[in-house]
């Protein structure tokens, strides 16, 4: 047997800005807050356990320093990339430059908190 991804924990400055953000990002919900201010959205249908990870947003995080160690990839699921590109954008993401050569077929965009994530080309089905 091996492991399943549950969740992704983020330390965030604002976890509520965060949870706003991924939230529109993923199409997810608030599936609970805890009393140190961490957020736990998720899949609207599934919640904690299903087949995709849940995001927690972790209170308090400082300003990062350095290159993140991990990222999200993520793809669009009813549009192609440029439309999805535009909707995240339009969210607030803004273009990261990670040392990217141009000829790359994904965009790398950083959230609110400068969290780098990248926006894959190919279009995947909706859970």
């Amino acid at each position: 047997m091996a492991c399943r991804i549950s969740e992704l924990v983020v330390d965030a400055a604002d976890p509520d800005r965060l949870a706003a953000f991924w939230s529109e990002v993923l199409g997810y919900v608030e599936i609970g807050r805890e009393a140190d201010g961490s957020i736990e959205i998720g899949p609207p249908d599934a919640g904690f356990g299903g087949p995709q990870p849940t995001l927690v947003l972790s209170a308090g995080g400082g300003p990062r320093t350095g290159k993140l160690r991990l990222h999200i990839d993520v793809n669009p699921t009813d549009r192609d990339q440029d439309a999805e590109l535009a909707r995240l954008l339009a969210l607030g993401a803004r273009p990261a430059d990670v040392g990217q050569t141009g000829t790359e077929t994904w965009h790398v965009l950083a959230d609110p908190e400068g969290n780098e994530f990248c926006l894959l080309r190919r279009r995947l089905p909706p859970l």
